[in-house]
């Protein structure tokens, strides 16, 4: 199973680069964790927001196109997991042999169209977070549901 973060954003700074990569060589082979990053609408075209996200959709539509991905979209409105519940959906999707990908959406979220395609809903916090720290934040949560399925002590548990 392939793990595919497809984000809507421009290049982060170097530390969000170094945490993700950190992240993302830590995962086990069996699961690599990928990245995609999808260019953003320029802001100063004097689109709507609507229509910037429309053309963001068509960029992910491309993105996943080619290979059949289990979409997971990033949403303020998801479903609130604890870690231990991101490991059984993570153990579930293994299960299936999903491949996922999961979707961060640009500054003004996800077209909703596209966001009606998505086969789960899950948000990271209540809080209102900056897109590049989402990515790391995205990274580390996946490790440790990765290190929860493979026997590492939890110490919440």
């Amino acid at each position: 199973m392939k793990l595919l973060v497809a984000a809507v954003a421009v290049r982060p700074p170097g530390w969000v680069e170094e945490g993700w990569a950190d992240y993302a060589k830590r995962m086990p082979r069996e699961t690599p964790l990928l990245l995609q990053e999808i260019k953003p609408e320029p802001r100063t075209t004097g689109k709507t927001p609507e229509a910037m996200m429309a053309a963001e959709a068509k960029r992910l539509e491309a993105a996943l196109a080619g290979a059949h991905w289990r979409r997971v979209v990033l949403d303020e409105k998801g479903d609130a997991l604890t870690t231990r519940q991101l490991a059984d959906r993570l153990q579930a999707w293994q299960a299936d042999g999903d491949n996922v990908a999961i979707i961060i959406g640009g500054p003004d979220g996800l077209d909703p169209e596209f966001k009606a395609t998505a086969h789960e809903r899950i948000r990271l916090s209540s809080l209102t977070l900056p897109h590049a720290l989402v990515r790391v934040i995205l990274a580390e949560t996946l490790y440790r549901a990765s290190s929860v399925l493979r026997g590492h002590p939890y110490h919440r548990e």
